[in-house]
């Protein structure tokens, strides 16, 4: 399966799995081991708000290479229906983006390089909590 051939949207749906699952593995792995919390505590790096954030500033220290930008970019310009009533059009257009990702580079096969990402996220969101 060619990932630069496959539909933004689709890749963001399989972007949003393999973040949810890093973010579950990750909590886990830090002791975070009640349910209650285990959600609360996700929900902090899966927002819509905060994948935006992560991705902004990404594009904005550079740390992405020109093919994640573009992929980035489609995802953000990609029509996926409507936004959900509580988050911003834009942060909801820039977590399509993060997720599309994501998804090009789990399709890709680009694990360690997700891996490094998905780290460097995380490493973002605790930095603010």
């Amino acid at each position: 399966m060619d990932a630069k051939q496959m539909n933004s949207v689709s890749l963001a749906y399989l972007g949003d799995a393999v973040y949810e699952l890093y973010i579950r593995n990750y909590l886990i792995r830090h002791g975070k081991i009640q349910a209650g919390e285990l959600h609360k505590r996700a929900i902090r790096f899966v927002t819509a708000k905060a994948q935006a954030r992560i991705v902004q500033g990404w594009l904005k220290d550079g740390t992405l290479s020109e093919e994640e930008e573009r992929v980035v970019k489609r995802g953000r310009n990609a029509k996926s229906g409507a936004a959900p009533k509580h988050t911003p059009i834009q942060a909801y257009r820039y977590s399509t983006g993060f997720e599309s990702l994501l998804g090009f580079l789990h399709v890709s096969e680009k694990h360690e390089r997700a891996q490094q990402l998905m780290e460097k996220a995380v490493q973002y969101i605790e930095s603010e909590l």
